[in-house]
């Protein structure tokens, strides 16, 4: 396949993943859609999850180091009154409902639980999730019985709140344990929103687990331009965001032909290499950002680069 069959396989599709395929069996489907192996995402989202999975094809799976990182919104239905091994519905069966099952809370109970899961703190990670323990899957342990001592990890949540009586079909002022909690999270990527759930339910003692968990977005895309399974089959590579596109918040350094060239190689750029030769340039940026989308003289992205210490942008990763 040439150069440029190659560059026509190459962006991200916003995928609408339904309920029951892992992320995954959809990668799976898009790489058979498109005819094309190199094809990833940049954060998994659980079986009975639905909603937005980004996909990466082609060259464009290389920006995935720097698209994993945006924060990430969901809409979550907590099922107040009963605890599950696997904090999410997947495990109802061996769920337990708490002798607390009858108890109501008030609403402004449950916003001061919900007031100690906003900001900065550490979060321990579902039992049955891929985290590491001694190079073993957690939930590899887990699913043998065997005993899982995860680490907490920092996390931010930017925003957590109940969502309107209208959206969860009963009245805030006093929700049963058994009852549903609906809420919007926008968190930090690595956030457990199963975490989340579980974790609510130990404040109240009452348990409590995830019924439903729908992502709505991922850093700038949402999940009304997303896809169904079905649509991606229709429409496939036409479907594709170009890789320059994906990262549009990064901002970009546009070079001359021989700092397009020398780009391409990896070799460290100065202000001499920009279009405009502004020896100004350098100074505006440092202390701005710390990646750069460095594109040739025709617009076309050529790399990411990072700016150093020593004042130049050193290409991290070189698309060709």
């Amino acid at each position: 396949m040439g150069i440029d069959a190659v560059r026509v396989i190459a962006g991200a599709l916003l995928v609408d993943k339904p309920c029951g395929p892992t992320s995954h069996d959809v990668v799976a489907f898009v790489r058979r859609t498109l005819k094309t192996s190199r094809v990833g995402h940049t954060g998994t989202l659980d079986p009975l999850a639905t909603g937005l999975l980004v996909v990466l094809v082609g060259p464009a799976t290389r920006m995935a180091q720097f698209l994993a990182a945006d924060e990430k919104e969901y809409i979550a239905d907590v099922r107040l009154g009963i605890a599950t091994p696997t904090y999410d519905a997947a495990s109802l069966a061996d769920g337990v409902r708490d002798p607390m099952a009858d108890v109501r809370y008030p609403a402004d109970e449950i916003e001061a639980v919900l007031a100690r899961f906003r900001g900065s703190f550490l979060q321990t990670p579902p039992p049955f999730s891929a985290k590491k323990i001694a190079s073993v899957p957690a939930y590899e342990k887990a699913r043998k019985n065997q005993p899982v001592e995860l680490k907490p990890v920092p996390v931010i949540v930017r925003d957590l709140e109940v969502l309107s009586p209208s959206d969860i079909g009963s009245r805030l002022s006093a929700i049963g344990s058994g009852g549903l909690l609906r809420l919007r999270v926008a968190a930090s990527a690595g956030f457990y929103v199963r975490s989340l759930a579980h974790d609510i339910g130990q404040v109240l003692g009452c348990g409590a687990h995830l019924e439903a968990l729908r992502r709505t977005r991922v850093g700038r895309f949402v999940v009304q331009d997303a896809l169904t399974l079905d649509r991606v089959q229709d429409r496939g590579a036409a479907a594709l965001i170009p890789v320059n596109d994906l990262l549009g918040e990064m901002p970009a350094v546009g070079l001359t032909p021989e700092g397009a060239r020398r780009a391409a190689h990896g070799n460290p750029l100065g202000p001499l290499h920009t279009q405009k030769g502004d020896s100004h340039l350098f100074s505006q940026i440092k202390g701005t950002a710390t990646f750069f989308r460095v594109v040739d003289p025709a617009g076309e992205l050529l790399a990411i680069a990072e700016w150093r210490a020593d004042g130049l942008l050193h290409p991290l990763v070189v698309l060709g």
